[in-house]
């Protein structure tokens, strides 16, 4: 049997790759060239499985993606051909999960402002007028109103999607206090404490929830769900938080409906257009958080990465099922 690797990897890579898959031989494909030939009697691919690769197949079994979306690695004659894709789902679920919860506290302690504030030496609490609550008063000093500051135990957080990284914001979420809905096609129920929602009731659940969080993978079902009759379902004072795909928001849509405060605000680390163009709206919106599609960025996702890889290709030498299977028609 024989394993091939296409983009190439490091030789320190390339040693573990070699061990977990022994006895397979192991091509490590400097260029497309070397890869199109070695692909005729290649059973695996780790990499890309490009149309030009796949057509010079003949005993392709399974494709290892390098990566966890799969709306660029797949295609019509991949969807059908009979290759089984694994890909990298749940390496990055706790990292992201933080990421968003990142945003949540920023909005729910106003610290997008207070960041501002602290560039221009200005102390100020956002909040009513100190002489309204006694105990409270002096020069400068402000009580914090309940639209101030937001206590996370009050609040309903929904998840667009309860896959792996879906499943930890509501973790984390339940850990605040928080009521949590979640909103999936698949899952056939939810952890403990989640109240799971089908993809129909969408719209009831936005209009539940303080914090909406996409989690979702970009698939036909999901391309731009989030337009403004969508966002329009939210309340005016919630925020609207995308960690899974950009495409899922319509940028427009949403630019337009924070203009003239149809929700409360934004935390985005995915865009419809990246990056985010200069002058963009967005870039100056005081109550939008924007992140460069850093999410993942964790020094712990290189390693699991591997020892993704390096399992699935144990378990494929071994005859086992490799894990992360890919459903090819829904694009996860």
């Amino acid at each position: 049997m024989k394993l091939l690797i296409h983009p190439p990897v490091s030789e320190q890579r390339l040693a573990q790759i070699i061990q977990a898959a022994a006895p397979m031989t192991v091509v490590n494909a400097a260029g497309d060239d070397q890869a199109l030939r070695e692909i005729a009697d290649a059973d695996a691919l780790f990499g890309y499985l490009t149309p030009p690769l796949l057509k010079a197949a003949r005993k392709l079994r399974w494709v290892q993606a390098p990566t966890a979306s799969m709306e660029k690695f797949l295609y019509p004659e991949l969807a059908a051909a009979p290759v089984v894709v694994t890909n990298m789902r749940g390496i990055f679920s706790d990292v992201i999960a933080d990421h968003v919860f990142g945003f949540i506290l920023c909005f729910a302690k106003n610290f997008h402002i207070y960041l501002r504030q602290q560039l221009q030496e200005k102390w100020h609490m956002l909040g009513r007028d100190a002489d309204e609550l006694p105990g409270y008063g002096g020069p400068g000093e402000v009580h914090p109103s309940d639209r101030a500051a937001i206590t996370l135990g009050d609040c309903t957080l929904g998840v667009i999607a309860l896959g792996g990284i879906g499943a930890e914001v509501a973790r984390r979420g339940l850990a605040f206090g928080m009521r949590v809905l979640a909103v999936d096609p698949k899952i056939p129920e939810a952890p403990p404490g989640v109240w799971l929602r089908r993809p129909e009731q969408l719209d009831d659940v936005l209009g539940e929830c303080d914090f909406v969080v996409i989690a979702a993978p970009h698939t036909p079902e999901t391309y731009k769900l989030f337009n403004r009759a969508r966002i329009r379902r939210m309340k005016k004072s919630a925020y609207l938080i995308n960690v899974g795909r950009g495409v899922i928001v319509d940028l427009a849509d949403l630019t337009a409906a924070l203009q003239v405060g149809e929700i409360a605000g934004a935390g985005l680390d995915v865009f419809e257009t990246e990056p985010l163009p200069a002058g963009h709206p967005l870039w100056k919106m005081e109550n939008v958080i924007i992140t460069p599609h850093s999410a993942a960025a964790s020094p712990r996702v290189p390693e699991r990465h591997l020892q993704t890889l390096l399992d699935n290709v144990r378990r494929f030498a071994a005859g086992e099922p490799v894990k992360n299977v890919v459903d090819k028609g829904r694009w996860f």
